[in-house]
């Protein structure tokens, strides 16, 4: 019964704190797409972020002293607001985005996730990242692409465009490089090289670090890691269920040979890239399992 109580409570607060939010930020939204002077469209697309970092600040605040979730935060060097970032992360909940706002919100500057367009559908939220020009990616299978072979440059030119749009301005951008969340299910469908990971799509990294050129000079290397076998919801993170979520930070130079390159013409550069995108995963899948096997001795001790 208490959880049930946390959960109505700790998500109606969460409600309140989206409702109030949106408004403004829609309103601004739209006066960005009518205003004709460049410098005023500036303005509201910053006042768009503004409002957005303050619904995450109280949604962190909320989860903090409603919650008994601990965030263990480990690694994490020194961060800059100014400072453009790559963000690779591995992918298992929608637990996954607050506990990465919880450990670099404030410290680095403002999230631009790479979304998968179905999301934009997702009530309110779904108009709050359109708001904020978050790129919507489209997933197409192999049948498909090999049904309409002009489909597989679509999803590399949104992202064009939307680097174009962030050139200059401080970003960190998220990259989820499994393209979805691991399940068993999929793990399994896959036959992943790796023992709790998906394979890693690198093509729309590629592109990203060319498009935003030396803009983006390291990448933090986002390890998330949950207690129990089955990753938690987020009506578990909601009811006070989630005891710890361990998150490991790692800063790291991005390598200048895997800057600039063509990877859709370039097949040694692309076998270059991949490599160091495996090299990064293999790693992050061992340091998935060091972090397990601690969390199980703690439970056994």
């Amino acid at each position: 019964m208490r959880n049930l109580l946390t959960g109505i409570f700790t998500g109606l607060l969460v409600l309140i704190n989206t409702l109030v939010c949106i408004v403004p930020l829609i309103i601004f939204a739209l006066l960005k797409l009518f205003i004709p002077i460049h410098r005023l469209r500036e303005a509201c697309f910053e006042a768009v972020r503004l409002i957005a970092a303050t619904w995450i600040s109280i949604n962190i605040l909320i989860f903090r002293y409603l919650t008994p979730t601990y965030w263990d935060i480990r690694g994490q060097q020194k961060l800059s607001r100014n400072e453009s970032l790559l963000i690779i992360s591995n992918h298992q909940s929608w637990v996954d985005i607050p506990a990465l706002m919880v450990a670099v919100h404030g410290k680095a500057p403002f999230f631009t996730f790479f979304l998968k367009r179905e999301l934009i559908w997702v009530p309110l939220l779904g108009l709050a990242w359109w708001a904020l020009e978050y790129p919507f990616m489209r997933r197409h299978s192999q049948a498909q692409l090999a049904k309409t072979p002009q489909l597989r440059g679509q999803d590399l030119d949104i992202t064009r465009k939307a680097c174009d749009r962030l050139r200059g301005r401080p970003v960190s951008l998220v990259n989820y490089l499994e393209g979805t969340r691991f399940t068993p299910a999929k793990h399994q469908l896959q036959n992943s090289p790796y023992k709790h990971l998906l394979k890693p799509k690198s093509g729309g990294v590629a592109f990203t670090l060319n498009a935003m050129n030396d803009q983006l000079q390291h990448y933090l290397d986002v390890t998330l890691v949950y207690p129990n076998k089955q990753p938690p919801t987020f009506w578990d993170l909601l009811s006070g269920k989630v005891e710890r979520v361990i998150i490991d930070i790692q800063k790291q130079p991005i390598p200048k040979a895997v800057i600039a390159g063509d990877y859709q013409e370039d097949p040694v550069f692309r076998e270059s890239f991949q490599a160091w995108i495996n090299q990064l995963w293999q790693e992050k899948d061992g340091r998935i399992e060091q972090l397990q096997q601690e969390l199980l001795a703690k439970s056994k001790a």
